[in-house]
């Protein structure tokens, strides 16, 4: 079994298919209370792209999480076609844990075709190139002197390179009064292959890991102790430009609303060129510990 995180990533993408239109992914042990959300819509995902002539990339995703994941138990993809038109490719997929659904992803497929003309609005901040900052790891051993037993596990199996542009806040005195907001420069720790759909489920994984921080940095620390319990209701993505998942990308977070017990949270996700690639959305469920 390989050792690489980046390996590993491609391993848990790569499903087995036990039907046409039914897969089964796998789903680590971990100590975690549920199977990272990231790691379903990413799996999700590639069921749908295996059911494609391939030749469509994936320019739109809309997924609801319905029940937390078991981690350690093996998760079944049934893919529905739904259309296949000239243009547009449409598959609906439940995943399902057990007997019990635990997750809907609808994915849209397009053609790639020019048209008549382009537009973006440019970043919303100039923001350090990601090799002058530190790593998530170094910021921790910084603060620390050491990373935790655990944290040193989770850093070695850690599929992505994170580097928050500002840096950590260690205290409520310091998260008092800031803005909803957050970006990190991330990217795989090792190469992806060349597979589009590997990279868009790949990129779809990284999505999922650190879009609801900007819902909570108003509020406490990124790091330590949490007054929080948070679960991911909903995830929305809208691929505007071809990428690769193991090279720089900037993922751009803001929180515009939380309330409710619900904060709403959305990025964009740009290249070193400051080219918009994707967009993103998602809501999450907040309950005070």
């Amino acid at each position: 079994m390989t050792t690489n995180p980046a390996e590993r990533l491609v391993d848990l993408l790569d499903l087995e298919q036990i039907e046409v239109n039914i897969f089964r992914g796998r789903s680590p042990q971990e100590s975690l209370q549920r199977v990272f959300g990231g790691q379903v819509a990413g799996q999700a995902l590639v069921a749908a792209g295996r059911t494609t002539e391939g030749d469509r990339p994936v320019h739109s995703l809309h997924a609801y999480f319905l029940r937390p994941g078991r981690p350690g138990v093996p998760i079944v993809y049934q893919v529905e076609r739904v259309r296949d038109g000239r243009s547009f490719t449409t598959r609906r997929v439940t995943a399902v844990q057990q007997g019990r659904t635990i997750f809907n992803l609808t994915a849209s497929f397009h053609k790639p075709e020019q048209g008549g003309f382009e537009h973006q609005l440019p970043p919303a901040r100039k923001v350090p190139d990601p090799e002058s900052l530190p790593t998530v790891a170094d910021e921790i051993r910084e603060h620390l002197g050491a990373l935790p037993e655990q944290l040193e596990r989770m850093a070695r199996r850690q599929p992505f390179d994170i580097r928050y542009v500002d840096r950590l806040r260690w205290t409520k005195e310091e998260a008092k009064d800031a803005e909803p907001r957050s970006a990190v420069w991330m990217r795989a720790v090792g190469p992806l292959g060349n597979d589009p759909l590997v990279h868009t489920c790949a990129l779809t994984y990284a999505s999922d890991m650190t879009l609801l921080d900007a819902v909570r940095i108003p509020v406490e620390p990124l790091w330590g102790p949490r007054g929080f319990d948070m679960a991911s209701l909903d995830h929305a993505m809208w691929f505007h430009r071809p990428f690769r998942a193991d090279e720089w990308f900037l993922y751009d977070q803001e929180s515009p609303i939380a309330t409710g017990g619900r904060g709403l949270a959305r990025g964009r996700i740009y290249d070193l060129q400051g080219r918009l690639l994707v967009s993103v959305v998602q809501e999450g469920l907040f309950r005070a510990l």
